[in-house]
């Protein structure tokens, strides 16, 4: 039985082709570490990494592709920005449809001194801006949000919320996880002081790979050290980018695949994946929501959402809905909490957690067709 993957959301597959090319000339062909020494194939490996940060800046509009560092996975670059930036005293603002990526970090650093608050959007995830202004205190330091939950796909308005941190004085940072490769990233235009990003998503990257993005002025301490290639006679670490945060081998092979990824979303067109996600979520919506007990969360119809959609079979639990599309259908879907705590307890599935459908740009209408046949025919049969 052939496979019908609908879990983009948490890694996109199949890759490009020209992905695994990619990574596996580097295996085959190269095989140096970058930085390390002066032979051709390091060399080699070097412009790899340079070549993947300036395709990244033209995508997300950064000025200077130096200050993108390179890290293991978004996970390792949000920690970087959040511990690197805060000191005790500072306080937080972020919202109540955080993945454990930001809240966990923040909860972690609440014994040193670190206050946060979470600002409630709303049973659909939606997020009103004003409720950011209005978290604003004295200590703020940080407005940390997500640019769209990987629960509901809701967008959040990171344009109006960039806005009101330049007003205010406070550095904006953003999780990206969901939407870099797909929806429109520009750290100029949306006033975004540092930016999180994965790899293994929709900039069809393998797995680990992401990076950080952090604006020039900005300074932020490592959350560790060690080998860089650079001014190895020193005993402390590089104090510029992006040295200063890419300590240790890095994941090369995966950085030459994040680099062909990029490249073909640039070649193809950010908008044309977008439009053809959002067609087939927009199939897959109209479809669950003309099933009965089938309930579908996130947005309604007309606001932004990206290829996310959370749904369950009211009397039955997401987990076995889960295995029996997998085994019997051969449907690959996500089901559980998403490492999203926060965000289901806001729409209100804390309890019975959902199962995740989110289709990429691979994907087809046949695909939705089955999809949506089988959920059918599991709702009569149970």
């Amino acid at each position: 039985m052939e496979s019908i993957y609908m879990d983009n959301a948490a890694t996109s597959f199949p890759k490009p082709v020209v992905v695994y090319e990619a990574v596996d000339h580097f295996n085959r062909c190269l095989g140096a570490s970058p930085g390390r020494g002066s032979h051709r194939q390091t060399l080699q490996a070097g412009s790899i990494l340079e070549d993947a940060r300036d395709v990244l800046a033209v995508l997300f509009n950064i000025r200077n592709s130096a200050h993108i560092a390179f890290s293991l996975n978004i996970t390792e670059a949000i920690n970087t920005g959040l511990k690197g930036l805060l000191k005790p005293g500072d306080h937080v603002i972020t919202t109540s449809m955080e993945h454990n990526a930001v809240a966990r970090p923040l909860t972690a650093l609440s014994p040193m001194g670190i206050e946060w608050s979470i600002v409630p959007c709303s049973a659909d995830g939606i997020l009103d801006p004003d409720r950011i202004e209005k978290a604003i205190k004295k200590n703020t330091r940080l407005i940390c949000l997500l640019h769209a939950s990987n629960l509901t796909g809701t967008v959040m308005p990171i344009a109006e919320v960039g806005r009101i941190a330049r007003e205010k004085g406070l550095v904006f940072m953003v999780d990206s996880a969901q939407t870099a490769g797909v929806l429109d990233l520009d750290v100029e235009r949306q006033g975004i002081d540092i930016l999180a990003f994965t790899g293994h998503k929709s900039l069809f990257g393998p797995q680990g790979t992401g990076g950080l993005y952090i604006r020039p002025d900005l300074q932020i301490n490592t959350i560790k050290e060690g080998g860089t290639g650079s001014f190895s006679e020193s005993m402390e670490q590089p104090d510029f980018m992006p040295d200063k945060f890419e300590s240790g081998t890095m994941n090369t092979p995966g950085i030459a695949g994040l680099l062909a990824g990029v490249k073909f979303i640039l070649e193809t067109g950010r908008d044309k994946i977008y439009q053809h996600e959002q067609r087939l979520t927009g199939m897959l919506i109209e479809g669950l929501q003309e099933i009965k007990r089938v309930q579908v969360y996130g947005p309604p119809p007309g606001c932004e959402r990206t290829a996310v959609v959370a749904f369950n079979i009211d009397g039955m639990d997401c987990g076995l809905l889960s295995m029996q599309l997998d085994y019997d259908y051969g449907i690959i879907t996500r089901s559980g909490l998403h490492c999203a705590p926060l965000a289901h307890k806001t729409v209100g599935t804390l309890q019975t957690g959902s199962c995740r459908l989110s289709p990429g740009y691979f994907s087809t209408e046949a695909d939705i067709q089955k999809v949506l046949q089988a959920i059918h025919t599991i709702t009569r049969q149970s």
